[in-house]
């Protein structure tokens, strides 16, 4: 077999694989409008009502959170509630000086009369998940809301949301949608927005309307102790504790809720490395997830389409490989494109171009559905795009971490109390401080890529040039944007030693 036939053959596998998973996007677009009647049904004014108010258990994982940790602690007091049946858990793995602003912090809510324990862990075993059982083991309420340190939960969280529990006894989870508080903050924050509002507004209103699957996000929801127990516990073999439980949780006969309507505001990550972290411990913790549950759910007595759906819901970041392929592998196709001795097969080819367009239906709805103003907001997507081929690295490195068992540990991803551009996170700490070798990686095939936008314009391949300029400048803008946080964190640093 000729190298031409071999590299087009690796290409168009690698295509067919990214089609499979981005047509997904056509199935719960069919699914959004099939439901749509659903969107609006709530619960009535009298079933909103609370008589009785349960015993609640708020837990506020963290790890040096410095910056946030007050103003989260601030609001979680405001939340409207009876403080004799609230329980606040500050599970605090912090090795820094965080844990002594929260202990001083704490000391007017305590006077007042509220129920907070300062719990600070001097180890980290089993990071957030290991955190979150040991204060389980103490905790008062009989339903378990959590809140990560970058979140600012409304006053009106608990009253929104513990109506649902009374609808039915095997409702274990009430999950509410990300807000984005810094969304306008840089053209970073802005692509993350429509990324996250993909999975919030869309994947998960749908899939909770449809029947199937979803996933507790870690946060911003609240949780029937019984059903954590009943489903095995929080777990610490995986990076995505949160994905895992919620899929035991469902397994064994517990619904979730999901409120498409009501939100819990949250920060973006702000600067580039903080971002990449983030999105390595979602990608490897959700390979790590779908080895451990998918052949439970393989076997189990759940109709094929829920099946189905479960694949592609926990296998979908199988396709960074494959993007990262089709980067490398868009130069020599150009070349061979020319030769003009596979004319049918790029004519075949063309027809992937359907699986961009399953994309950008699927986060147009996500910005219809949310926003009034979605025409100013849907304009990113193009930058979502590149920046998504410019991850492929990062999150490719995660996948075969996953796959090849590969532990590390529970990166948490800084925050910085960025909330509009009057803040920066130039001089916080936390960030990353020497280049990784990732993003020599990155820098190599950005200007790899140029080269193949160049014999694209040479060619006349118009029909190449989209998506070869996107993995150049994906790859550029990550190297780019990942060199000059270190420079102006470390320059930062040095002129804070001078003025001392």
């Amino acid at each position: 077999m000729r190298i031409e036939s071999i590299i087009l053959l690796i290409y168009i596998s690698s295509l067919s694989i990214l089609f499979f998973f981005a047509a997904h996007g056509y199935t719960m677009i069919y699914y959004y409008f099939k439901t749509y009647k659903k969107r609006t049904e709530d619960l009535t004014d009298e079933e909103m009502v609370m008589t009785e108010f349960p015993m609640v258990t708020i837990q506020l994982p963290l790890y040096n959170e410095r910056y946030v940790i007050c103003r989260l602690i601030d609001a979680t007091i405001r939340m409207e509630y009876p403080k004799e049946r609230l329980e606040i858990q500050i599970l605090d793995d912090s090795t820094d000086d965080t844990s002594e602003i929260i202990k001083e912090h704490i000391k007017q809510y305590i006077a007042q009369g509220y129920d907070i324990q300062h719990i600070h862990r001097t180890n980290r075993n089993g990071y957030k998940a290991g955190a979150l059982k040991e204060g389980l083991k103490s905790s008062k309420g009989t339903f378990v809301a959590i809140f990560d340190a970058d979140f600012i939960p409304r006053k009106k969280f608990l009253l929104r949301t513990l109506p649902y529990f009374n609808t039915a006894d095997n409702i274990g989870l009430v999950q509410t949608r990300w807000e984005h508080i810094n969304r306008n903050y840089s053209i970073l924050t802005k692509t993350q927005a429509i990324a996250l509002d993909g999975h919030f507004v869309i994947e998960q209103a749908v899939r909770n309307r449809a029947g199937y699957f979803i996933n507790f996000n870690g946060t911003g929801g609240i949780w029937r102790k019984e059903c954590i127990y009943d489903a095995g516990n929080w777990e610490a073999d995986t990076l995505t504790e949160d994905l895992d439980l919620s899929y035991r949780a469902q397994m064994k006969g517990w619904k979730c809720k999901y409120l498409v309507n009501f939100t819990s505001p949250a920060e973006l990550p702000a600067e580039i490395n903080s971002l990449k972290s983030q999105q390595f411990r979602w990608t490897k913790g959700a390979i790590e997830t779908a080895k451990k549950i998918f052949p439970k759910v393989l076997k189990s007595k759940l109709p094929f389409k829920n099946k189905f759906q479960s694949l592609i819901h926990l296998c979908s970041n199988i396709a960074y490989p494959f993007i990262l392929i089709c980067g490398l592998l868009n130069l020599p196709i150009v070349l061979i494109k020319e030769t003009g001795d596979y004319d049918p097969v790029f004519k075949f080819m063309s027809f992937f171009i359907f699986a961009f367009v399953s994309s950008f239906m699927f986060y147009l709805y996500s910005q219809k559905d949310a926003y009034p103003d979605w025409q100013k907001r849907i304009i990113y997507f193009p930058v979502f795009m590149t920046g998504s081929m410019g991850l492929s690295i990062n999150n490719t490195k995660a996948v075969l971490e996953g796959l090849f068992n590969k532990k590390s540990e529970f990166v948490r991803t800084p925050k910085f109390r960025i909330t509009d551009k009057n803040h920066s996170w130039k001089d916080k700490k936390y960030l990353t401080k020497k280049i990784p070798l990732q993003v020599y990686i990155e820098s190599i095939l950005s200007i790899y890529c140029f080269v193949g936008v160049g014999l694209a314009v040479y060619y006349v391949q118009i029909a190449a040039l989209p998506f070869q300029l996107m993995f150049a400048l994906g790859f550029g803008i990550m190297a780019f944007l990942s060199i000059k946080q270190v420079f102006v964190y470390n320059k930062s640093i040095t002129k804070s030693k001078t003025n001392e």
